[in-house]
């Protein structure tokens, strides 16, 4: 088994329960470990025997750009594509952050971290 990480993956985005969130926007980081085997892949040194990690920033680029009111909701989002589109992967640990949240303080940011295995 192993493990592949996209850290710090980097969007604009326009999720929270606050209407001028969905209009104005903010900063996001998403970090996302998938667990895999990966032994196929260290042997024929092939794309085809791992998990893209194209295909995974494709995924998490494409359900960060849908609004969501929670970070839970585009987290679950995330997690069930990966599932559904990469039968390879086992266990799904992702955290959503956003960056400089409206919350009254200062708070370099929020986040939201979601542990799944496959069933």
């Amino acid at each position: 088994m192993g493990v592949i990480k996209l850290e710090n993956i980097r969007t604009f985005s326009y999720h929270g329960c606050l209407t001028e969130e969905g209009k104005i926007g903010s900063d996001y980081l998403v970090n996302l470990e998938v667990k895999t085997d990966l032994r196929k892949a260290r042997d024929t040194d092939e794309l085809h025997d791992t998990v893209d990690y194209v295909h995974l920033n494709k995924i998490v680029r494409e359900e960060m750009a849908i609004r969501s009111k929670l970070l839970e909701h585009v987290a679950e989002r995330i997690i069930k594509r990966i599932f559904d589109e990469i039968a390879s992967v086992s266990r799904i640990l992702i955290a959503v952050s956003k960056v400089n949240p409206p919350i009254g303080g200062d708070v370099e940011r929020v986040t939201v971290q979601i542990e799944e295995y496959r069933t």
